[in-house]
């Protein structure tokens, strides 16, 4: 949903006049389309038929790569929002999509490390962990 802000925000305004925003908006519908598609793939539990892919370290690696791009669409955007525009309305969007990006930053930088977790076995407790020595 935080995703999905930044880029309604930001197609709301004259982004095109502005090549910064073209950034922000590549890296923000990108990683939208991405989060639903994995998203619908665990709703419909289709991960379990891909026995051959490790979804932990593909979670890892995808939300590594949406918060470092992620910093820099933030940046992007908050450098770019200049107070002294002739529009208010450009000028408010654009500040209230700097925010949500940092939301989202935020929020795949937490994916990140509960996802880098999962992929590494911590917060097993000690029956899974004895069962699978033995195994």
């Amino acid at each position: 949903v935080l995703g999905l802000l930044v880029w309604a925000l930001i197609a709301d305004t004259t982004y095109h006049l502005h090549a910064a925003y073209g950034w922000v908006m590549f890296v923000s519908i990108f990683f939208w389309i991405v989060t639903v598609l994995f998203f619908v793939t665990y709703l419909l539990q289709l991960q379990l038929k891909f026995h051959a892919i490790p979804w932990p370290l593909v979670l890892m690696i995808f939300n590594a790569v949406a918060t470092v791009l992620y910093v820099t669409a933030f940046v992007t955007c908050a450098a770019a929002v200049q107070p002294t525009s002739w529009r208010q309305w450009d000028y408010n969007r654009r500040a209230a999509a700097s925010f949500f990006a940092c939301l989202v930053m935020v929020a795949y930088g937490a994916s990140t490390f509960f996802s880098f977790r999962a992929w590494k076995g911590f917060g097993s407790n000690a029956a899974t962990s004895q069962v699978t020595d033995h195994a």
